[in-house]
């Protein structure tokens, strides 16, 4: 039944190995019309044992859409977006829906980019982190036609729908807890902003909080690039040496806040009764670390759930979803770092 050629299969090679019609074959391969269930699987057998895959670009001409879903993340490097796919993947996997990701590098001109060959496909559907864009990307995200999810972040007004956590909410929640368990001189370390729209938000809420409390951070630094263990460590470093009175570290992440706990256990510091530490994320990898890092869970893998429900819904079932923002809530874990607020 196999055969030896490098032209591109056709439906008429799976016709001739089944011994069934073209249309027929067409049918059973797009699952539509009533097949009878030998047919189907003589016609599903012999694409298989030739390796023939659909041109689902030439059977969606009449519909002008294809069944993939676009995805359009900052990084996969950064532990918080595999975790977001695999929500998303959880959701899509049981449908004809199929992811493809993009990534931009938190680059605003990237993004653009991205989305503008992402949308060349005629996808069903659109998933992508954060709630700011270039009037570019906008003006393709509305006219496009389709479901758009943004993704990450509530704080904003979204093109369709957003899904996610109040980045601002999440930091005033950590400085309360910070100040209720009695620290009073705090560093800050994340991420350069303002491209990390969201880390900016958290920091925003942050000093909000403590302002109202009457306190301001009393050193901070920002980075870009490079190992976010190494960071952390040098910024921990860095900032002990010239605020060295400090009795509370805050960071953007989780990552740069497990480099500064490494560099505090190396130097014997009590924690965390000399110095308290969080970080933001509950990065699961982190739970073998000698101390738990206290750190509050940005609810990823439910909202690349809930996003790709969404899009399944309105693409497969015509269903629309009521609420155009729909805010998750973060779960603040104490850890080993942060004094139990009394």
């Amino acid at each position: 039944m196999t055969k030896n050629t490098h032209r591109p299969l056709t439906l008429r090679d799976v016709s001739e190995a089944s011994g069934v019609s073209e249309m027929t074959v067409s049918r059973v391969l797009r699952g539509r019309g009533d097949v009878s269930a030998t047919t189907r699987d003589k016609v599903l057998q012999a694409a298989k044992e030739l390796g023939y895959v659909p041109n689902k670009i030439a059977g969606a001409l009449a519909s002008q859409r294809v069944n993939l879903v676009a995805v359009i993340i900052p990084s996969m490097s950064n532990m918080v977006f595999p975790e977001v796919m695999t929500g998303i993947n959880s959701v899509l996997e049981g449908t004809e829906l199929q992811p493809v990701v993009g990534i931009t590098d938190y680059l605003p001109e990237k993004e653009e980019q991205v989305l503008y060959q992402m949308l060349s496909w005629r996808p069903s559907g659109v998933i992508l982190a954060g709630l700011e864009h270039s009037e570019a990307s906008c003006a393709m995200l509305r006219s496009a036609g389709i479901p758009v999810v943004e993704i990450m972040d509530v704080d904003g007004t979204p093109i369709d729908t957003a899904v996610g956590i109040s980045h601002r909410r999440a930091g005033r929640q950590m400085a309360q807890a910070i100040l209720k368990a009695g620290y009073k001189k705090i560093g800050f370390m994340g991420t350069k902003m303002p491209l990390d729209h969201r880390a900016r938000k958290r920091f925003e809420g942050f000093t909000e909080a403590l302002a109202k409390a009457g306190i301001e951070v009393s050193d901070q630094e920002f980075y870009s690039g490079g190992s976010a263990l190494a960071k952390g460590r040098d910024m921990t470093k860095d900032m002990l040496e010239r605020t060295p009175d400090l009795d509370f570290l805050y960071y953007s992440n989780d990552m740069i806040g497990a480099g500064g706990l490494l560099h505090l256990l190396e130097k014997g510091i009590n924690i965390p009764q000399d110095i308290g530490m969080a970080g933001f994320n509950g990065v699961d990898l982190l739970d073998g670390l000698p101390l738990q890092l206290a750190t509050m869970d940005a609810c990823r893998k439910e909202v690349g759930k809930i996003a790709a429900q969404i899009i399944a819904d309105r693409v497969i079932h015509g269903t629309e979803n009521s609420e155009k923002i729909i805010e998750l809530t973060p779960k603040l874990n104490l850890g080993a770092t942060l004094r139990d607020p009394q």
